[in-house]
């Protein structure tokens, strides 16, 4: 038996974008526009991605906001995570593209 083709209406699209924006799991969200998870990826992919990145900036914006008006944490977390500066790694490890500045040793027993 065929089953009934998926119509993404725009109340959906809306639906799925602010569902996506609050940090709702795309399995709920599926459940929510009773569809399968991978339908909702496929119809609404740019929602899903939309929602989170609004959410994304919007947090950050009370972040930023919060540091600039002198919260301490605010500040700290600011600094830990968008002011480190990338230094490059002495010793290469083998196999991989990365690389290590600290040596390893291994102990075996006797």
């Amino acid at each position: 038996m065929a089953r009934t083709a998926f119509l993404a209406t725009d109340a959906l699209r809306e639906q799925v974008r602010s569902l996506a924006a609050v940090g709702v799991r795309q399995e709920d969200i599926a459940t929510i526009v009773r569809c399968d998870a991978k339908t909702l990826r496929k119809h609404f992919r740019d929602e899903l991605d939309r929602g989170m990145a609004e959410a994304n900036a919007e947090i950050v914006g009370c972040l930023f906001k919060a540091a600039t008006d002198g919260n301490v944490a605010a500040l700290i977390f600011w600094a830990k995570t968008r002011c480190w500066e990338r230094k490059e790694l002495e010793h290469p490890i083998p196999g991989t593209d990365a690389q290590s500045n600290s040596q390893t040793a291994i102990v075996l027993p006797r």
